[in-house]
């Protein structure tokens, strides 16, 4: 499933492609389900959503790849993995082999969907905000699948206080939950944590994160992996003359810079889930002949926990 122009969820189209092969380093997969992604709405949607988020056509859809391994390295043939992929609504992916994760049979998809993207941006962007025992937490977007995450990595970590804030706050599973669409958010989060917050984690970015730093304590820290807003701000420097630090967060950069730490992380996040320690939160399965529909449901934001198709 791609789409040949940009626009509402109904331009994604299904076409008849060759079964591809894998090339050096590479395996394939024969796929299971598909974690739906919500960058690719924007992608989706193109030009329209701001100058970061365009690509050429016809465009491809990324996912994250539950399925089992039947073509590639011998030792992995027949092995149940999961893996993030650039062309991902697709019977059959071809990955890189070095990032996939092994998972058990009976892990369910829905929290398998979650190693190659969503729990190593969670892990990864708490780690980059250096979260120590008794600090407190703002994640924004705190009902979506990487927010959810992060609020339980957060209290794994000893987090004294986490804020979750998202446009439902009745689905966010924090100890403060806040509708960062009201005006007076900043408020809200000033009065559950009075001296300011030690960490902030933000993909939101726009206004979003311009507001972030007044609720920072001094040498507070604010996490950005992404700008769903599709608005890229100036920060202005007394923000830092002030104590306050701004760190970038890039899975695919984090890979390229640490790439045995980040498989490490995967394999930690997969033990996590397997022992129950890490929740996927409530899952929507739908068959990928209705990826319109999930894409849909992630632009609405009607339901908290993971869109997962199934071929």
């Amino acid at each position: 499933m791609r789409y040949f122009e940009y626009g509402e969820p109904d331009v994604l189209t299904f076409e008849e492609v060759e079964i591809p092969e894998p090339g050096d380093g590479q395996v394939r997969i024969r796929t299971q389900a598909i974690g739906v992604n919500f960058v690719d709405t924007r992608f989706r949607r193109g030009p329209s959503s701001g100058a970061i988020f365009e690509r050429p056509l016809p465009g491809k859809l990324t996912g994250d790849v539950v399925g089992i391994v039947d073509k590639g390295d011998e030792g992995l043939v027949g092995r149940r993995v999961v893996a993030l992929s650039e062309d991902a609504y697709a019977d059959y992916v071809v990955v890189d082999a070095q990032w996939i994760t092994q998972v058990p049979d009976d892990m369910d998809v829905a929290a398998a969907s979650m190693l190659p993207t969503s729990a190593p941006v969670a892990l990864r962007a708490l780690r980059s905000g250096v979260v120590t025992a008794g600090e407190t937490v703002l994640v924004h977007s705190a009902a979506g699948g990487i927010g959810q995450l992060a609020v339980q990595l957060a209290r794994m970590a000893g987090a004294g206080l986490v804020i979750g804030t998202s446009s439902t706050p009745e689905k966010v599973d924090a100890d403060v939950a806040i509708d960062y669409t009201a005006a007076d958010w900043p408020d809200r989060v000033a009065e559950a944590a009075p001296g300011g917050v030690d960490v902030v984690l933000d993909a939101v970015g726009g206004d979003v994160l311009r507001r972030s730093f007044g609720v920072l304590r001094a040498y507070g820290r604010i996490v950005t992996y992404g700008a769903a807003s599709g608005d890229l701000i100036d920060v202005p420097m007394t923000d830092f003359f002030a104590l306050r630090s701004l760190i970038g967060f890039s899975l695919l950069a984090w890979r390229a810079a640490r790439p045995e730490q980040a498989r490490a992380e995967m394999t930690e996040l997969a033990g996590l889930f397997a022992t129950g320690q890490l929740r996927a939160g409530p899952a929507v399965t739908l068959p990928l002949s209705e990826a319109a529909e999930a894409h849909r449901l992630l632009e609405s934001r009607a339901h908290p926990g993971r869109i997962v198709l199934i071929p």
